[in-house]
């Protein structure tokens, strides 16, 4: 909202996704040329509204911790812990969203499922 950072916006609007607060998020942080480059849904934003929607109603005590947030210029990228239950161990998900004046006009998504056992003694996150 006003005088937020880049950061707080993008840290934001994913919070409430996570939340279920799919249609706040948007009405707060998404621009009206809003792209996404999600492979599994179909272009616009109405498109992957509806899938968070969705997530939302299929898990709705999912934990979302955002670990690590760094910005450039306009883009902000968040590296975050998402559990759809709290007793999973999880997925990495990263997120880059481009800002322009206060709203998310762009984004993508990536994430990696953490294995059970994790070989790497300094950990994923």
């Amino acid at each position: 909202m006003l005088n937020e950072s880049n950061k707080e916006i993008a840290k934001k609007f994913l919070q409430l996704v996570a939340d279920g607060q799919v249609k706040k998020a948007y009405e707060l942080y998404i621009g009206e040329d809003f792209v996404h480059h999600n492979a599994y849904f179909a272009a616009g934003s109405e498109a992957l509204m509806r899938g968070m929607e969705e997530s939302a109603k299929m898990t709705p005590n999912k934990q979302f911790t955002v670990k690590l947030t760094l910005e450039d210029g306009n883009k902000v990228m968040t590296y975050s812990h998402l559990k759809h239950k709290p007793e999973d161990v999880g997925v990495v998900v990263v997120h880059i969203v481009r800002i322009e004046n206060g709203k998310i006009v762009e984004m993508w998504d990536v994430g990696q499922a953490i294995p059970q056992e994790i070989v790497n003694t300094d950990g994923i996150f």
